[in-house]
């Protein structure tokens, strides 16, 4: 935060707190040259006013709350850049990677700090630890028909998965639907939960300096066509003598291989779009899709748990 912004609201925090404690002082000083206790000679509907004092346990009501709101100020980080005197902190600021997280938190902890994100991290580990250690004990099979454990796996999916995925799974333009039984890197327990730990990097490289225009538009209609699509047969033809140099991913006939995670193109299911434009600019400009590591934000028990639920996503189809 700025200085002129700590400075601001440094002001109006113990502007207003200054001028609660002068309204509460105006307002017990008899202003009205009524004695207290006599009538003010104000009536309303039968109702006549007398000049009488604040009640006294308002009052000290009042000074208390001034006083606990200064005291509060001091001891909590409230007045701009001023860290308190308690040395709480709801959380580390400024982080702007994990490292940089995992350190800020090994520095409170050896410095005596109070990082309330970090204790309820703490608390939340120390009590459902045992629960994904449980878990993290069974075959993913076995978790992916267990309800409970089906519960927890969506709960984080939703939280780390769905901004690409989708709340559904079924993905969307550049990442892949997760219900369909498609797969990229194959869609076995041990498969997924690879691609959550390790994280994956698409590698279609841009075939435009060495095929040129024409030859991208005779490889389009060919992979096209390789899922019943209908194409001019003629560029087809000339495209399938082009495809050579793409048989060592996506293999001779076009079914892809999962080692490498090269798409079958036969299935007519395609990940960024299956127009001859889409096809065309994947062709042109190459793809580098990146799926990142999990491993170290989750940790390899709640991926477990993630794992289980995509692949029984799968296996509802």
């Amino acid at each position: 935060m700025s200085s002129f912004w700590s400075i601001w609201i440094s002001v109006i925090s113990l502007g207003t707190i200054l001028g609660c404690f002068l309204l509460l002082r105006w307002c017990l000083q008899n202003k009205t040259g009524v004695e207290e206790g006599d009538d003010m000679h104000h009536e309303f509907d039968g109702i006549i006013e007398i000049n009488n004092q604040l009640p006294k346990w308002w009052t000290i009501m009042f000074y208390v709350t001034i006083v606990w709101g200064l005291l509060y100020l001091m001891w909590y980080p409230g007045l701009g850049n001023f860290a308190g005197l308690s040395g709480w902190t709801s959380s580390n600021q400024g982080i702007k990677s994990l490292a940089e997280s995992k350190a800020a938190t090994e520095y409170a902890l050896q410095n005596n700090k109070i990082v309330a994100y970090d204790r309820e991290i703490a608390q939340a580990n120390e009590f459902f630890g045992p629960i994904f250690e449980g878990y993290a004990k069974q075959p993913i099979e076995a978790l992916a028909v267990d309800e409970e454990a089906l519960k927890i796996g969506q709960r984080l999916f939703l939280q780390n998965c769905s901004q690409c995925h989708g709340s559904d799974a079924r993905g969307q333009r550049g990442f892949p639907n997760l219900t369909d039984n498609d797969w990229l890197y194959g869609g076995k327990p041990e498969n997924i939960k690879q691609t959550l730990l390790q994280g994956r990097q698409g590698a279609m490289p841009a075939w435009i300096d060495s095929m040129g225009e024409a030859g991208i538009e005779e490889v389009v209609a060919y992979a096209l066509s390789l899922s019943g699509r209908k194409v001019d047969q003629q560029t087809a033809d000339r495209g399938e003598a082009r495809f050579a140099v793409c048989v060592a991913c996506h293999g001779p006939d076009g079914k892809g291989n999962q080692a490498l995670g090269a798409p079958n193109l036969t299935d007519n299911i395609w990940l960024y779009g299956g127009s001859t434009t889409a096809v065309t600019e994947t062709l042109t400009n190459g793809r580098a899709g990146v799926m990142p590591s999990f491993k170290d934000t989750l940790g390899e028990q709640k991926i477990h748990l993630v794992a289980a639920y995509v692949y029984s996503l799968s296996l509802e189809e």
